[in-house]
């Protein structure tokens, strides 16, 4: 992805170098959407033997804090992988303020905030160990960078598009929110609870629609996109797959599944790649 010369996004709120040691608690509380749970469960079961499926428990709120040690990052603001994730938050600010115009409605940027080790949300105390993640308390979107390292080298799906599509992903639990999405599915949640897992299924394949939209209007506005980008974001999608990841680990309980399946995941990034319309990526249709 060609990013030279292009504008960075001021919404950016660095705490690298704030870490420390403590009680980690895996995953933020409330109603955050991210990518990492699923990761980190893994991680969990190739060093350290645990069963994923415990991680995921303890992840979702259902376990005691584990105790971690998080040595500060020393933060660099014009490193070159925080100058691309600028740029790729200022493309989706563009894009999403054109969407929601095209709407009659007004775009409210989120706030994207770069740590290291553990950082207070909305949401809960948030964490290396949850990956990327999006919370609706504080309308912010929170990574720490090191979980690029990992889905490069542990998830094989390298590249600067993957990183650009993962902070995408969580602007697009951001436009869900916005519209309101967020808040039915929670509704949905608390009426039906045997539900929520295929819910949470849908609300995070539309994030992933929604992604695929904005890589396409990106494209038709920047023509920044190089070749094998969209092969490195579809790769992506695929590496946080609820069935690759949970089959690395022997078993695979499709009634699990939080994230969606890896074709499923493919599949609605391309969707909206493909239509670059927000009547196209209703994954609840039907629901």
């Amino acid at each position: 992805m060609r990013t030279e010369g292009e504008s960075e996004s001021s919404n950016v709120e660095d705490r690298r170098g704030a870490g420390g040691g403590g009680m980690m608690r895996g995953r933020v509380g409330g109603k955050g959407a991210g990518l990492g749970t699923i990761v980190i469960a893994m991680v969990a079961a190739y060093f350290f033997g645990i069963n994923p499926m415990t991680v995921l428990g303890v992840l979702g709120g259902g376990g005691d804090a584990m105790p971690t040690q998080n040595a500060p990052v020393a933060a660099n603001a014009n490193d070159p992988q925080t100058r691309f994730i600028k740029v790729v938050l200022k493309e989706t600010e563009v894009v999403w303020e054109q969407v929601f115009r095209e709407q009659g409605k007004q775009y409210v940027a989120p706030k994207l905030v770069l740590f290291s080790g553990q950082t207070p949300t909305a949401c809960g105390t948030g964490d290396t160990a949850s990956g990327p993640f999006y919370c609706p308390g504080d309308q912010k979107v929170y990574i720490d960078l090191q979980f690029y390292q990992m889905l490069k080298d542990r998830f094989k799906a390298p590249g600067d598009f993957a990183q650009a599509y993962v902070v995408a992903h969580e602007v697009g639990h951001h436009v869900q929110n916005l519209l309101g999405v967020m808040d039915q599915v929670e509704q949905a949640k608390r009426k039906n609870p045997r539900a929520a897992n295929a819910l949470s299924v849908r609300l995070e394949l539309q994030a992933d629609c929604f992604s695929g939209i904005w890589a396409r209007r990106t494209q038709q506005t920047k023509n920044n996109l190089e070749a094998g980008d969209l092969e490195e974001a579809l790769n992506a999608a695929a590496a946080v797959g609820d069935d690759r990841l949970q089959g690395q680990s022997g078993t695979v309980r499709p009634e699990t599944f939080t994230h969606g399946s890896s074709a499923q995941r493919m599949q609605w990034f391309k969707r909206g790649f493909d239509s670059g319309k927000l009547a196209d990526c209703n994954t609840f249709k039907g629901a």
